[in-house]
């Protein structure tokens, strides 16, 4: 999202060559006006390799009137992009592999629905209040250094981890989010770094690193475990798992590339930790958004609570963000964003229809792309071409 303050690698701005493109496509049953939804994301979906470059990209729709995937990836890595000082830039060893349906791949911060579902899930089991106080479950751990900063856990809600308005400063700062900590030394970390506001939204992975020590304070298991036995079972997301400190990915999968080019599939988890740990497929993520907004894993007023974005002044819910798109349509999801790997999940408020893009590197270069595929999607009759 246009606010997310989490850092990641930049390369200089690049001259590149045309890439030849490969897209493929499978539709399910489509009807005439998803056939024009089709033909819309089609022709923005290519762009996510060749002015967002990427390696390769891909995508998957779930509506009423059918499921749709689609994938496209350079068709030559010979040609490859060149810098400005005319020096090819380090790519993958060998062509891009399309992005398949059943890969797992790092979700990075996908990571927070699951876990703002879970908190909701003990608020409304009275287990904790979401006025509690981050002192109430970890007493002594959030007390910033110097008088009179806002990082004190005694001022902290829990409301305000959730909606990232709790002024605590973003651990990745120091990390890169590459760097393995546990969580209590990802928040001694951010305590040691200038706070943010309270009150104003401010995205910090730091907020879902506390709350992932909450839920393990107040139910006696890890968040992965919580998560498990109240998400992922239930709904059968078979290729959903927080791998903890294992760094390779399950079969079958693909690469990821840093943004200069690198190979970094495997990675150490434990640099997101309950901010972005997660490991999941397409598939599993359209089901968990689509079951989420559906009302089967929140009472309503826990899913109103996770709606609401007037704490954060519009900006944030609760593991969830609003964006309103040119037809009016408001679609509710989040990005993942964890070195090699992006993702970016859309739907509509009822989870009827939803959408999920990923790209095998850090994001796409062009921020365009992304409002004008989500608009393609959920806007058919709105000309989209970036």
């Amino acid at each position: 999202m246009p606010t997310t303050r989490t850092p990641m690698t930049l390369r200089k701005p690049m001259a590149h060559l045309a890439v030849p493109v490969t897209l493929f496509l499978l539709a399910v049953a489509p009807t005439a006006s998803r056939a024009q939804v089709a033909a819309d994301t089609d022709a923005v979906l290519p762009l996510l390799v060749t002015r967002g470059h990427a390696p390769a990209a891909a995508l998957l729709a779930d509506a009423p009137s059918g499921t749709r995937y689609a994938h496209a990836e350079a068709e030559d890595e010979d040609e490859a992009e060149v810098g400005r000082d005319g020096t090819p830039e380090q790519r993958p060893e060998q062509g891009p592999e399309p992005l398949r349906r059943a890969d797992h791949f790092r979700a990075g911060s996908i990571t927070k629905t699951f876990i703002a579902t879970v908190v909701l899930q003990l608020a409304a089991e009275h287990r904790l209040s979401l006025s509690d106080s981050v002192e109430d479950h970890l007493p002594g751990l959030v007390r910033g250094e110097g008088g009179g900063r806002g990082d004190d856990g005694r001022r902290i809600t829990l409301r305000a981890l959730l909606t990232h308005t709790s002024g605590l400063a973003d651990f990745t700062a120091v990390t890169g989010g590459t760097t393995p900590v546990t969580p209590r030394q990802a928040v001694r970390l951010a305590l040691a770094l200038p706070p943010a506001v309270p009150g104003r939204f401010f995205y910090s992975n730091t907020n879902y690193v506390l709350l992932g020590l909450v839920i393990e304070q107040v139910t006696g298991n890890s968040y992965a475990t919580e998560a498990e036995r109240r998400v992922i079972a239930p709904l059968r997301l078979t290729g959903t798992s927080f791998p903890g400190a294992r760094s390779s990915l399950p079969e079958p999968h693909g690469r990821a590339y840093s943004a200069d080019g690198s190979d970094v599939t495997d990675l150490d988890p434990r640099a997101a930790g309950a901010a972005g740990e997660l490991v999941t497929t397409l598939p599993d993520v359209n089901r968990f958004y689509g079951a989420l907004l559906g009302g089967d894993l929140l009472r309503p007023r826990q899913l109103r609570e996770m709606l609401d974005t007037g704490t954060a002044h519009g900006a944030y819910g609760m593991g969830l963000y609003p964006v309103r798109l040119p037809c009016g349509t408001t679609v509710w999801g989040h990005n993942g964003r964890i070195s090699g790997s992006y993702v970016r999940t859309a739907a509509t408020v009822d989870g009827r229809h939803v959408l999920t893009y990923r790209v095998n590197t850090d994001a796409p270069e062009d921020p365009d792309l992304e409002p004008a595929l989500l608009a393609a999607e959920f806007c058919p009759r709105v000309p989209r071409r970036p």
